[in-house]
């Protein structure tokens, strides 16, 4: 058994359903359902009933959730004492990255930790937080602050968000440009499911400016930035991106200012509240420092 297989089991019984369950780990239930039945075959008992309304626990897999919460509070255990042998430098810091940081953000921190070498995971906001309480990562750069004690956060980026158009659409309308102009084109949105605070803050503000907000985004279907370029240049589109957007525009497509700075995106540094890693402290110190001097906001 694995600890991936142990800890998708465990997710699966609390929430009391698959799509829940795939939900809360970032996966989707194909592959969540997937995960399960490898599980049972290599035991070679039943662990859950499915039913049309969720899933029940077998005899077997109640013995096994006993036996897999305590194999993962010791696995979480090893993981954190493991890390304070690293609080003094020359480790490895383990770091969740989202989509579009201002460019000078990482490199400017990590210059502060000439020793330490760094694992970057490009992960969903949802995704980081979960991985950082079951100890995968050391700090997290997420997009909504998360709720509970056992994490610690920090405000380390603030970006008036602007808007990417074609640049027709973008000539007719003028810069800086009125959110409700925006009525009649199509917003190219990202899954509610990877970050549903800053998902339903742009949906209110598009909302209250008039604006279709459209259908969710599928939450297997993950946002790729380059695809952004070819859904606005084809006119019916457009797409938030901050000014400091590090990805080439072609001649095709334009980014513009909003009025009045409508939407404002905010990037937290987030750690275990336990940790006592010096790289980490230096790290987030870095970070805030680079927001004090004025640069990525």
């Amino acid at each position: 058994m694995e600890i991936r297989e142990l800890r998708a089991f465990v997710a699966v019984v609390e929430a009391g359903a698959m799509s829940k369950a795939a939900r809360q780990l970032h996966v989707s239930q194909p592959a969540l359902s997937q995960t399960i039945t490898a599980l049972e075959r290599r035991l070679g008992v039943p662990l859950l009933v499915r039913t049309s309304t969720g899933v029940q626990v077998t005899d077997a897999g109640t013995t096994l959730l006993g036996e897999a919460r305590a194999v993962l509070a010791r696995h979480d255990q090893a993981v954190a004492a493991m890390a304070r042998h690293t609080s003094a430098g020359g480790g490895v810091l383990r770091v969740g990255v989202p989509l579009e940081l201002p460019p000078d953000l990482l490199p400017s921190a990590l210059a502060r930790l000439p020793d330490t070498r760094v694992q970057a995971r490009h992960l969903s906001s949802v995704a980081q937080v979960a991985a950082l309480r079951a100890g995968e990562l050391d700090v997290g750069l997420v997009r909504e602050r998360p709720a509970g004690p056992d994490l610690d956060a920090t405000l380390v980026v603030t970006e008036d968000v602007g808007v990417l158009l074609a640049a027709d659409v973008a000539e007719k309308l003028g810069s800086p440009v009125r959110l409700e102009a925006l009525a009649g084109l199509e917003w190219f949105a990202f899954p509610r499911a990877g970050s549903p605070a800053w998902y339903d803050e742009l949906a209110a503000i598009l909302r209250s400016h008039g604006l279709d907000v459209g259908p969710e985004v599928p939450e297997e279907q993950r946002l790729i930035v380059e695809l952004k370029i070819p859904a606005v240049s084809a006119g019916g589109a457009y797409a938030f991106a901050p000014p400091e957007w590090p990805y080439p525009l072609p001649d095709t497509v334009r980014w513009v200012p909003l009025a009045g700075n409508p939407i404002v995106r905010r990037t937290w540094a987030v750690w275990p509240a336990t940790s006592r890693r010096r790289d980490v402290a230096e790290f987030v110190a870095a970070l805030e420092d680079h927001r004090r001097t004025g640069s990525g906001v």
